[in-house]
């Protein structure tokens, strides 16, 4: 079960920062916390390396008995598999849903057959965003394996500090991280390179296995009228029906993704706090914010960008 001690609660994709502030705001410490999670990865999968139930519950009990000997103020389980939620339950985690938005492979035959399937609402929307880059002179390549040379990955790690600094961050990764991850696993790095005439403006970083797409990074040197969208949706549900892939995961957050095609997804976290006050603060409000989340998770369903049945 692998843990991290963290001194901050970045690049996670689950949002605890009000717990944070409502134990310093009381004069006591949430950092350190524990956390089990793929670094950086909003995508749910095994946490618990066990094949047994009972292994599993063992190890959750495990991992908060190690916050109860170090002092540790909580344990926190990010995305984990169904399996793996019925052992951090029975350990006493409590549980927090949220959402993303997932495309799905209907058997398309082409772009045009993907297109057809939505209503004419957002049939047209998409066709007048992707004329934009059309009109812009702007195409696109895809490119994997060998196919990504040094400067195709220095021009992605470009774009990616770009749309950091954009928002007034510093980026969580450094581009040797990218070249390492180029030399381990080239073959599951799939870039969207869009270029106007020979001139790369934008590029999207995805990794890949054999069914399905994940989205995660993107950045721009030009603005041009729908890129974001065409570069980091459109280019990824097209790479999927050429491929045959059958699953895109767009990223964490955004309902702007629904009118693309993408339908929500719910997933959830688990989550030890040693302070039971807090505990059961933090209960309370997991118990009002669940129902809002399905509540919420059925009105996006209520309105399908796709054509009725």
């Amino acid at each position: 079960m692998p843990l991290y001690l963290k001194a901050h609660s970045r690049g996670e994709y689950v949002f605890d920062h009000a717990w944070a502030e409502a134990f310093e705001r009381h004069g006591l410490r949430y950092y350190p916390k524990l956390l089990c999670a793929i670094p950086f990865t909003p995508v749910p999968g095994p946490r618990i390396l066990a094949r047994a139930h009972e292994a599993r519950v063992a190890l959750a009990r495990g991992a908060i008995e190690l916050c109860r000997v170090n002092g540790i103020s909580s344990l926190h389980v990010l995305f984990p598999s169904g399996e793996d939620c019925k052992a951090l339950a029975e350990a006493g985690f409590m549980f927090r849903h949220g959402m993303q938005f997932h495309w799905f492979n209907q058997g398309y035959a082409s772009m045009e057959d993907f297109l057809m399937s939505l209503n004419q609402k957002n049939r047209k929307k998409i066709r007048q965003d992707r004329k934009k880059s059309d009109d812009a002179g702007v195409r696109f390549r895809f490119l994997s394996g060998d196919g990504i040379d040094d400067d195709s990955l220095r021009f992605f790690y470009r774009c990616y500090h770009q749309t950091y600094l954009e928002h007034g961050h510093l980026p969580y990764l450094n581009s040797d991280f990218f070249f390492r991850l180029r030399s381990e696993m080239a073959d599951s790095i799939v870039i969207v390179m869009a270029l106007q005439g020979d001139e790369p403006i934008a590029a999207a970083l995805n990794l890949r296995d054999d069914r399905t797409l994940y989205g995660r990074y993107w950045g721009s040197v030009r603005y041009v009228p729908g890129l974001h969208f065409e570069t980091c949706y459109m280019q990824g549900i097209a790479y999927c029906i050429q491929e045959g892939l059958s699953v895109f995961q767009g990223g964490a957050q955004g309902e702007h993704k629904l009118a693309r095609g993408l339908l929500p997804v719910e997933t959830c976290s688990a989550h030890w706090i040693a302070d039971r006050r807090y505990a059961d603060a933090i209960q309370d409000y997991l118990d009002r914010e669940t129902p809002a989340v399905r509540a919420y998770a059925d009105e996006l369903r209520d309105h399908s960008p796709y054509r009725k049945a």
